[in-house]
């Protein structure tokens, strides 16, 4: 008889995953509480997997041999609980996709920065020739990839939800950027439940194994005491000292191991400090991959950065306009600020994750001289930062947003989308507030 395999969420990675689990020879059945898009809708029907949306049908879920569950469902979702009170083993799609390929997997983690550095280390590989596939939280899902192609390595983006059901699952590479407040609301508010979820990236790696990290971050520093660690140990910093594998010194971008490197700084195409450390894990990890140096050189000055991370949308009336939506956390809003070179206009709001606005409160005294509240309710904003003194604007969608903008702003302003919080009180997800931004600026 066939094992059952139930898929719990029928985005991109389920799917992808039914379509894996199918060509396994596993019986699959997928449930989506919400409404399946048609374009999943039309793969699951040519694969003949069976679906159901806008509810769960217990019978045929609590029968399964194991279940595959979305990144995006959290833990307390009722079928969730049923599933892990029957015992049935839950994992995620990547956990699943593992255990198909023999293909090295360059896996990226942190709170900030990891599209940017899982984008920028998959150009790199792309321009030395390697058969690489792009996957997790960017790209097409890792597990259609295996099903359906033969690649050699895969560059991964993992976020913690992605972690958390992951067991077996071995990073060749893994890179942890950064450890900083965010989605606090799916971990019971507590922070240790969060920082154990993203140190599970080195879980299960060996001695020819390499750990890629950020040595500055002092989460990560405490953390690294608790885990004996097999992998060879890269750390990187902004700053020359003993030990980092990476740093900044002199204006020259510095790698020291395995293979010595170095590069102007004024070279790389990534701007603001932020952006250093994420060309350091990417070159270090490209240096570990055996990848030239004339192409790490070349990509690092070439990449063109990812969409919706401090993007420049355009210049309106002397006024430039950056598109950074990806930041749905306070920490990637602090790194967007200290990059500003200008009088800023700043975008705030959303579904709040549990934000402790303090983090900021000195970078926007210094570099804001407005800001524009987006959210369907604004409230903990207008109670943070009112005091401040500066021009405020109300607003609860983006065409309002944008007037409100243009009227504050001043020739040689920034207006910053930049919004520390989730967007799915008023947006489809990050991107539609992005493009949504980003269109109606273009038409000002």
């Amino acid at each position: 008889m066939k094992k059952r395999i139930v898929v719990l969420g029928a985005a991109e990675s389920g799917v992808g995953a039914a379509v894996l689990a199918l060509k396994k020879g596993f019986d699959v059945f997928v449930s989506d509480m919400g409404k399946i898009k048609p374009r999943y809708v039309d793969m699951l029907e040519q694969y003949g997997i069976s679906w159901e949306d806008g509810h769960h049908t217990e019978d045929l879920i609590l029968n399964a041999d194991e279940v595959i569950k979305s990144p995006g469902i959290p833990e307390d979702a009722p079928m969730v609980v049923k599933v892990r009170e029957k015992g049935i083993p839950v994992i995620s799609e990547i956990e699943f996709a593992g255990r198909y390929t023999n293909a090295k997997m360059i896996c990226i983690t942190g709170s900030n920065g990891k599209t940017t550095t899982t984008s920028l280390i998959y150009h790199i590989f792309k321009a030395a020739g390697y058969n690489v596939g792009l996957a997790g939280n960017i790209g097409r899902s890792l597990a259609l990839q295996v099903a359906e192609e033969n690649f050699d390595y895969y560059v991964i983006e993992l976020s913690s939800f992605q972690l958390d059901d992951m067991y077996n699952f071995r990073a060749n590479i893994a890179v942890l950027l950064n450890i900083t407040p965010d989605h606090l609301d799916r971990y019971n508010n507590c922070m240790q439940n969060y920082v154990d979820a993203k140190m599970r990236i080195i879980q299960n790696q060996e001695e020819d194994d390499a750990f890629v990290y950020w040595n500055d971050d002092p989460i990560i520093q405490k953390e690294l005491e608790k885990y004996g660690i097999k992998s060879k140990k890269c750390p990187f910093s902004i700053l020359k000292k003993e030990g980092m594998i990476g740093y900044i010194a002199d204006g020259q971008y510095v790698l020291e191991y395995p293979t010595p490197f170095n590069m102007e700084q004024e070279s790389l195409s990534l701007r603001g400090k932020h952006n250093m450390y994420n060309s350091l894990a990417a070159g270090i990890t490209a240096n570990l991959a055996g990848i030239k140096s004339d192409v790490i050189r070349q990509s690092l000055s070439d990449f063109e950065g990812v969409e919706h991370r401090l993007e420049k949308v355009a210049r309106v009336r002397g006024v430039e306009y950056i598109n950074d939506s990806k930041a749905t956390n306070v920490d990637a809003c602090w790194y967007a600020l200290e990059s500003m070179t200008t009088p800023t206009i700043l975008i705030l709001g959303g579904k709040d994750k549990g934000n402790d606005y303090r983090a900021i409160a000195e970078l926007v005294k210094a570099k804001c001289k407005g800001l524009v509240y987006l959210g369907a309710d604004n409230k903990k904003l207008h109670d943070f930062f009112d005091s401040f003194g500066l021009p405020v604007a109300d607003t609860h969608s983006m065409k309002d947003c944008v007037e409100a903008c243009y009227k504050m702003a001043e020739p040689g302003d920034t207006v910053l989308l930049s919004p520390c919080c989730a967007s799915f009180d008023l947006f489809k997800n990050m991107e539609d507030r992005g493009e949504q931004f980003k269109s109606l600026v273009r038409a000002l």
